[in-house]
């Protein structure tokens, strides 16, 4: 959906630092959200942090913590201050990371708000975050302290502030499986239950899809409705701009369908004292678009034809890290230099194809591989087709068609099953 993915990710698990250690052994059951601003133009960026809070519950993953589950255009990395040793990873992209590929970048500076969860240790504990380019070097980063005494650590999540919820899907504790949360956006008090319908909608859309159906067990599933005071959601072109949950508007970086919003905090206000790990924003409107940012949110909108085919699309981006299988531009995407081999598991510029589907192709296959016109070949024929990660040439995907190219497609390709299924297992197996 997006024109230049930072949802990109390669799933490959990296190599551990430190050896594995209980959850219990370095934290207590709580969460600290970390909202940070990150800045700068196509020259120079910063991170600063911007506030630390304490949500009640902690709804991630208690094991594999010092792995990287991906390798993403950013990460996170806590260390227990007093040994040194490595506790927690994680990563993530950003719509900032994205903004300084635009033409704006060079010639205004911005800052952009970001929140990340990370389990809430028991002793004070040093936070080092890092950005990084598309060659993969870091451009910023920033090291803190997090004191779990610090009386400033704003305490959020109470019971009677809790936002309205309800449970779609239960299928365990927020310890044993992964919390989505589906946010409302531009739903007035008055469409509360159409807002809950729709949700259903897009719970059902995604369970309709491997590998999240045989794997459905290790998921729950939350409707959160965050009011809004106008119905609908804005649209700076025609000149609407609506009071909404989290200000969301379509056109980012000028672009007609691209729907995001950069009030990132209001997203995870609406949601503190809910246990959640990935989020789901819906908007209330039939106009086309979307957007997904690994590790960050999920937005589309919630009436238009496509909309099934669509949130599932963009929870491919938020959760799984894939990229985009389509191309519209002859020219190289600044996304994806051809020297280097991108993040995604489900794009390869072959610089490296040994670390992506190599292992799926059957020896013979030619390099491009002809596209497949056989119905029953189009989506299970693995091979490597031109054209993908929003450039016609030096890009490649994995089949002819796939759910993260066209909406027409009724799955994800083997190559995208397989990059899930690896991170849904990651997250829940012990």
């Amino acid at each position: 959906m997006k024109r230049h993915l930072l949802a990109a990710i390669c799933i490959g698990l990296s190599a551990f630092a430190g050896q594995a250690q209980n959850f219990d052994d370095y934290f207590v059951n709580k969460t600290i959200r970390a909202d940070y601003i990150f800045s700068g133009n196509s020259e120079a960026q910063a991170i600063c942090l911007d506030e630390l809070s304490s949500l009640p519950q902690w709804a991630g993953r208690r094991h594999h913590l010092s792995e990287l589950p991906l390798a993403g255009n950013g990460e996170i990395e806590m260390k227990d201050k007093a040994s040194g040793k490595i506790i927690y990873r994680t990563s993530f992209s950003s719509l900032f990371q994205e903004w300084i590929c635009e033409a704006e970048a060079k010639k205004v500076t911005r800052g952009f708000e970001n929140t990340f969860l990370i389990p809430f240790p028991k002793n004070t504990a040093t936070v080092t975050i890092r950005l990084k380019d598309v060659y993969h070097k870091e451009t910023a980063s920033l090291t803190h302290e997090i004191d779990p005494k610090d009386i400033l650590i704003h305490q959020r999540g109470d019971e009677a502030s809790i936002t309205p919820h309800r449970y779609l899907l239960k299928s365990g504790s927020e310890e044993n499986c992964i919390d989505i949360a589906i946010l409302a956006e531009g739903y007035t008090k008055e469409e509360t239950e159409l807002f809950y319908k729709d949700a259903q909608t897009a719970c059902e859309a995604l369970f309709s899809h491997e590998p999240f159906k045989k794997l459905k067990s290790r998921f729950n599933v939350v409707a959160v409705f965050s009011e809004s005071k106008d119905s609908g959601v804005s649209i700076p072109r025609q000149n609407e701009w609506k009071k909404t949950a989290v200000s969301s508007h379509f056109d980012t970086f000028y672009s007609d369908r691209y729907l995001t919003t950069r009030s990132v905090k209001a997203i995870h206000n609406w949601l503190a004292g809910i246990p959640y790990e990935h989020i789901i924003i819906l908007a209330n409107t039939d106009t086309y678009g979307g957007g997904g940012i690994y590790n960050s949110y999920t937005l589309t909108t919630a009436h238009h034809p496509m909309f099934k085919p669509v949130v599932v699309h963009e929870f491919g981006h938020s959760f799984g890290g894939l990229a985009d299988e389509y191309a519209y531009d002859a020219a190289p995407s600044p996304q994806y230099p051809y020297s280097i081999e991108p993040w995604e598991q489900n794009i390869t510029t072959l610089a490296d194809f040994d670390a992506k589907w190599k292992d799926m192709v059957e020896p013979g296959t030619p390099v491009p591989t002809p596209v497949q016109t056989e119905k029953s070949l189009i989506y299970t024929k693995v091979g490597v087709y031109e054209g993908a990660g929003y450039t016609q040439k030096g890009i490649y995907r994995p089949t002819t068609e796939c759910r993260m190219k066209i909406n027409e497609a009724p799955v994800f390709c083997p190559v995208c099953q397989r990059a899930l299924e690896k991170l849904i297992r990651f997250y829940t197996d012990k």
